[in-house]
């Protein structure tokens, strides 16, 4: 910015100590907005009617059966029979995510000849925010 732009800048803000005043001037003139106070009490939704409003967000659930790492090279080799070594052992329990978070572990079970999950450890909201850093 050049010196003489810089100086009238200052001399239009000498009279202004206020920095909200300064805010509104640099804003040209533009002015803060006034809301009403929130009241507490009969007018809102009850706690019930606000977690209704909510289930019936879909969700994607996922079960990890393992996973690992390869070059593009391996990758490109593979086709029909071959075998991927995941980094999990073989009678580990997966893992359950919820859109994408790990919520949960099991174990695969097989009922009425389609494959399901049986929930063997949900983990804590403490112990799912540490798996989200």
């Amino acid at each position: 910015m050049s010196d003489e732009l810089q100086g009238n800048e200052e001399q239009g803000r000498e009279g202004l100590s206020d920095p909200m005043q300064e805010q509104q001037a640099a804003d040209g003139g533009a002015q803060a907005a006034e809301f009403d106070a929130l009241q507490s009490g009969a007018g809102g939704p009850a706690v019930g009617e606000n977690l209704d409003t909510i289930l019936d967000i879909p969700v994607t659930l996922s079960m990890e059966l393992g996973r690992t790492k390869m070059t593009i090279n391996n990758l490109l080799k593979l086709n029909q029979g071959s075998v991927v070594e995941l980094e999990r052992l073989a009678g580990e329990p997966l893992d359950m995510l919820v859109n994408g978070c790990l919520v949960a572990h099991g174990e695969v079970v097989v009922v009425n000849d389609r494959f399901g999950v049986r929930l063997t450890d949900i983990l804590s909201p403490k112990e799912r925010v540490k798996t989200l850093a």
